[in-house]
């Protein structure tokens, strides 16, 4: 009798666990947003974020990626690359969002940094992905790293002649650091990691302002190459208030002489945003450096975000924008990556739509990618990847501001005003060149192909028979109830494909995709949310990060699937605030990643917005960076985490995604 209850509670417990695993994020793939990616040997490694499972009404809520993908730009599917799922990621090795993944391009290695937890965060530690043999490590601390913390939501980048990798901003809170009390702080120093002997630097940034959610990108510029960052929030006096930092401010980093400054951009000068991505490329002869960037979360009191291109051209500091160059409907998102292939094209990948509900075309994984030279026979700008477009050719909208041609040739090499610093002047005429080529330190395959699994990975033992046995006759009686289960959940599908899908709607930026169709139902009207719907909050003890500002299109609590995301006027918790006008007043403290703010903010003073929440996207590295985010509420570590209010719009409506342009 106790042997037969034991067997059925067994049953019971597998199909829990099957039930559970049965979420694939390839297959039931609707969305993803603020993950990290890094780009080795033509193979986009996909870690963290997360992710919402299609169909969006069965699966309403935000899931921890906890798998490490890749996507072979060299495998076609449906005019982009292929993703996978076949890679080892232990449970030991933290998946956060809000970090970012440094790429060794050369040794074949990646490295992730920073992120929050969806629970309770641990202590830092700096991890290794080895791209070869498909093998996690973490690295022993190095006497350098003492005082170094984990942060979130800051920009960073990677100069990958020298191994250096670079960390500016970004925030401390208790989902990044154990322990840590309210308000989170945003950092003003830059981190300097040297990839080839595990070793760290700390020293300040551009002013003691702390900032977050912006980008950073390389450019081979200057004696040494320099660092460019710009947009986001800053966070002036470390009390929780904060405002965006104005996009016609760029900050520039000369590596080689390990000095800031900053610089006044002209031109169709883009609104103020976070949570957005860019990626740099620049002329064959370096006569112009040309930053894309792509959407963002907006700030108050415009609460939809942006679906834009806009292009920052250096050294003449002109912004230029790109697309759309026609009135029309839009689809804002954020919290997505962006990741320059070869200089010629950017693979934008992912991102939430607050104003739609859609999944974003699962069956390309959310990748949409931008021709920056518009190398296509269609002249644009969104266009199917090409695997061996391997140059850049700088377009019309750019030559027209700059002079010269596709090839280079800028006539305009400075800002129409002048420098604010005149060494500026002197640092862009000068370009980068190592006098060699970096090699690795360590031995190479001559193919590095796929990552394989090491040849020193022991076998598994072998248990007794008589437990095997046992465990085979559960496993069987969990098949079977899992292959009815699959077989009522196919009926049901193919009696839904039997009806047919209305007409097709407006595609998505432009005419209708060569893809398989698919229907986009059109967007409906957004529902305001009534002065007097109560806010809700985690408690204290939830243990997540106290999070900084959030997206306007928000809820406060899990609306009901038939209505879309909230889009009104932000409301006292779980929505964007307005900027608090900062007070003259002394210089603000400088904290280091290891330091803690001193107590809690002033009276009457509200520390960010009143909310607490998880994470966002970290920052991409490559020819350029992705955009860092604030953090909010993604759901708690694992599957099937109850999201939480006040910080993210509930996914919800319809299981397709929104319309699908080539490229888009």
């Amino acid at each position: 009798m106790v042997t037969a209850v034991l067997l059925r509670l067994s049953v019971v417990a597998a199909l829990v666990g099957l039930s559970v695993q049965q979420k694939d994020p390839l297959k039931d793939f609707c969305r993803r947003f603020g993950h990290q990616t890094a780009l080795v040997d033509h193979k986009l490694y996909i870690d963290g974020g997360l992710i919402n499972y299609n169909p969006i009404p069965q699966n309403p809520l935000n899931y921890t990626n906890t798998n490490l993908l890749y996507a072979d730009l060299n495998v076609d599917n449906q005019g982009m690359p292929n993703e996978y799922n076949n890679l080892t990621k232990p449970a030991s090795v933290p998946s956060v969002a809000g970090g970012i993944l440094w790429p060794d391009t050369v040794n074949k290695y990646f490295y992730l940094y920073g992120g929050e937890f969806q629970g309770s965060p641990e202590g830092f530690t700096m991890w290794q992905y080895d791209a070869i043999y498909d093998k996690w490590a973490s690295l022993p601390p190095d006497v350098t790293q003492s005082g170094i913390q984990r942060a979130s939501f800051g920009a960073g980048a990677v100069q990958q002649q020298t191994g250096m990798a670079f960390w500016y901003g970004g925030w401390l809170n208790n989902a990044t650091v154990p322990s840590f009390g309210p308000p989170q702080v945003a950092l003003s120093n830059l981190l300097t990691y040297n990839m080839l002997k595990n070793t760290w630097t700390n020293t300040t940034g551009p002013d003691s302002i702390g900032r977050a959610e912006g980008v950073m990108v390389y450019i081979p510029a200057s004696d040494g190459g320099m660092l460019v960052y710009f947009g986001g929030v800053q966070q002036a006096y470390n009390n929780g208030t904060w405002t965006g930092v104005p996009m016609s401010q760029i900050f520039l980093y000369d590596i080689a002489n390990a000095k800031w400054y900053t610089q006044t951009a002209t031109g169709n000068v883009p609104d103020m945003r976070r949570r957005f991505c860019a990626g740099a490329t620049w002329a064959q002869d370096q006569s112009s450096y040309n930053i894309y960037l792509y959407g963002g979360a907006s700030m108050p009191p415009n609460t939809v975000g942006f679906d834009d291109i806009y292009i920052l051209s250096l050294p003449s500091f002109t912004w230029i924008k790109w697309y759309p160059t026609e009135p029309g409907q839009g689809y804002p998102h954020h919290s997505l990556s962006c990741t320059v292939v070869d200089g010629a094209q950017m693979l934008v990948m992912g991102g939430t739509f607050p104003n739609s509900t859609d999944c974003d075309v699962p069956g390309v994984f959310a990748f949409h990618n931008m021709d920056l030279g518009k190398q296509n026979s269609d002249n644009a700008k969104w266009a199917l990847f090409s695997p061996n477009k391997t140059g850049y050719k700088v377009p019309g909208e750019i030559t027209a501001e700059i002079g010269g041609t596709a090839l280079g040739g800028a006539t305009l090499r400075a800002p129409k005003a002048g420098y604010d610093y005149r060494d500026l002047g002197t640092y862009f005429q000068r370009t980068y060149q190592p006098a060699s080529a970096r090699t690795p330190t360590r031995a190479i395959p001559t193919s590095t192909g796929p990552a394989t699994h090491s040849p020193s990975t022991k076998p598994k033992h072998i248990g007794a028979i008589a437990g095997g046995a046992a465990a085979g006759g559960i496993l069987l009686l969990a098949l079977l109830a899992l292959l009815l289960v699959c077989l009522k959940k196919r009926r049901a599908r193919r009696a839904a494909a039997a009806t047919p899908p209305p007409p097709h709607a407006e595609m998505y930026h432009g005419p209708q995709s060569p893809h398989a169709p698919q229907y986009y139902p059109p967007p409906q009207a957004p529902v305001q949310l009534p002065d007097s719907y109560p806010p809700s909050e985690l408690p204290a003890a939830a243990g997540y990060g106290y999070a900084s500002p959030p997206p306007g299109a928000v809820h406060k609590a899990s609306p009901s699937l038939d209505k879309p995301p909230y889009t009104g006027s932000p409301s006292p918790h779980g929505a964007s605030p307005p900027p608090q006008h900062m007070q003259a007043g002394p210089s603000p403290p400088t904290w280091g990643y290891g330091q803690s703010p001193p107590g809690p903010s002033p009276p009457g003073v509200s520390p960010g917005y009143g909310g607490q929440g998880g994470g966002a996207p970290g920052v991409s590295p490559g020819y350029g960076g992705q955009g860092g985010a604030p953090p909010y509420d993604y759901g708690r570590q694992g599957q099937y985490a109850q999201p939480q209010p006040g910080y993210f719009p509930v996914p919800q409506g319809s299981p397709t995604g929104p319309g699908y342009l080539p490229g888009r």
